[in-house]
Parts: structure tokens; C-alpha cells; sequence
């Protein structure tokens, strides 16, 4: 009986997580670059029940004890862990010189058939650099191109891209030109496996040992262009992910049902059976 009450609970729990990834895909519908959230889902390791007998022997004082199996039984599920769906987004064209958009026309490919995947290479405050897809960048009081939320946006050499003005081009390859020279060459990394990276509380991608990835120039098989005055937009599917968050929902509310008869039951084995 008690074992029913925290299967349920783990349901209603996993669920509710559920609910709160799915949701926060939506919020971020219309957010550059965001990449949607996905929930893997997991049972906890299942128990094997058996049934202990005793059987007296006749005319004998002694007892054979046999266990015969009854069955599995489950005792919950969890949010094993949340992965990014790293697909490209469709392209929405802005014409601001400061929005900036990988377009992949290519990617080799791991072992498992997982594509791999660029990102914009920016500075880590603490050290190293984070990753980005949301291209939607500006000028700082200095000149330093960042990120919408401050970060130094970094070059193919790990460098700040200090500019003098808005006033300048970016080639297909990543060149950026001013006053009829090459100042930068914007920084793309490349993830061969994009699931070994975390996605942090801003929204930026690093790895978990604080490393860095390779430039994404000269990698055999990965062909992109970097598109100037153009973003990308989210790749979360509105309708899907809708879809998916009523289903939650109703799930969530079965479980919800199941333990209120469990409770139910246990109401009356208390105060009904109890008294017997």
C-alpha cells in the first residue's frame, strides 16, 4: 500500500518537472537561438517479489520452506536529466549589422548518427568560453561586440572584437570589414558531440570541465556560413510542445488520482477495519 503512495508521488513529480521544462520552452518561443529542452525520463530499477512458504512434512516433525516467484513490481519513474535539442532554427532576416546567424549546410556526423554543431565562441567571465546560437548581438560603450546580456563576443583567435562603429560588413567565411579592412574574423567553435555540453542559468552552453572547443574553420566535413543582419529563430515547435504539455498535465492528474485511492483505502483500513 505504501509502496502505491510513493509510485504515484514519483509520477505527480515527474510530471510537475515535466511541466516546467515544457513551459519554459514556450516562454523562450521567440527567444534567438534558443534551443528547446527535452525531458529523459527513466524507472527506477524494478524489485523481483517472492512468495515464502513452509511445508511440514507428513508424519514427520519437519518443514521444507519453498519460495515460488510472484512478480515484478515498479516502483517509480524520475527526470533522469534534461537535453537540448540542437537542430538549426529557421533564419529570420533583420538587416541590423550587429545580428548575426550560423546557417550549417553540413555536418560529419558521431558514430551514433548525432550531427554535430557550431556555435558563436564568447568569454566565459571566470575563465574559458561559453556558446551561443543566439546571434543577436551589440556594441558596448567600448566598442567590444557582445552578447545581448554582456558577454565579449570573441574572434577565430580567442580574442575581444573591438569595432569603431557599427558601420562595417561580415563575409559568408566570418571576416569582418571596416574602413576597407579585416579587423576580426568572428569565432564559430565546433561541438563534434553537442551533448557534452551544459547549458548554464543565462542560457549559454560550456562544457562541464571548463574546456574549450575547437574552432569550427578548416573542420573536414562542416561546411556553414556565418549570415550577417540575420538571426535565427528558436527550433522550439509551438504546437508540439503544446501538445505535449496537456499530455503532462492529464498524466499528472491520473497519478493524482491514483494516490488520492490509495489514500481513500488507507482512510478506511484506519477507521473502518481498525475498529474491528
Amino acid at each position: 500500500m505504501f509502496r502505491g503512495f510513493y509510485t504515484a508521488a514519483s509520477g505527480m513529480l515527474t510530471q510537475q518537472r515535466r511541466t516546467e521544462i515544457l513551459t519554459n520552452n514556450l516562454a523562450n518561443v521567440n527567444t534567438p537561438g534558443y534551443k528547446s529542452d527535452n525531458a529523459s525520463i527513466r524507472a527506477f530499477p524494478e524489485m523481483l517479489l517472492q512468495r515464502l512458504d513452509s511445508h511440514r512434512i507428513p508424519g514427520s516433525p519437519i518443514s521444507i520452506r519453498t519460495s515460488s516467484e510472484v512478480g515484478s513490481v515498479n516502483t517509480g519513474v524520475y527526470v533522469h536529466e534534461t537535453i537540448p535539442q540542437f537542430q538549426q532554427g529557421d533564419l529570420y532576416e533583420t538587416n541590423l549589422p550587429l545580428d548575426f546567424a550560423l546557417r550549417e549546410l553540413a555536418m560529419p556526423e558521431t558514430e551514433n548518427g548525432i550531427p554535430a554543431s557550431i556555435f558563436f565562441a564568447v568569454e566565459n567571465p571566470e575563465g574559458g568560453e561559453l556558446y551561443t546560437r543566439n546571434g543577436n548581438f551589440t556594441l558596448d560603450a567600448e566598442g567590444y561586440l557582445t552578447t545581448a546580456n554582456g558577454f565579449y563576443v570573441l574572434d577565430a583567435e580567442g580574442n575581444r572584437i573591438h569595432l569603431e562603429n557599427g558601420e562595417f560588413t561580415t563575409s559568408p567565411e566570418g571576416y569582418i570589414e571596416q574602413n576597407g579592412e579585416i579587423v576580426a574574423r568572428i569565432g564559430v567553435a565546433f561541438a563534434e558531440n553537442a551533448n557534452v555540453l551544459r547549458k548554464n542559468p543565462q542560457g549559454l552552453f560550456e562544457l562541464e570541465d571548463g574546456g574549450a572547443l575547437p574552432s569550427a574553420y578548416g573542420i573536414d566535413g562542416a561546411t556553414f556560413t556565418v549570415n550577417q543582419g540575420y538571426i535565427e529563430r528558436s527550433n522550439v515547435d509551438a504546437t508540439k510542445t503544446m501538445t505535449e504539455l496537456l499530455s503532462a498535465y492529464r498524466t499528472f492528474e491520473a497519478n493524482q488520482k491514483v494516490l488520492q485511492a490509495y489514500d481513500q483505502s488507507m482512510g478506511k483500513a484506519v477507521n473502518e477495519i481498525g475498529k474491528l
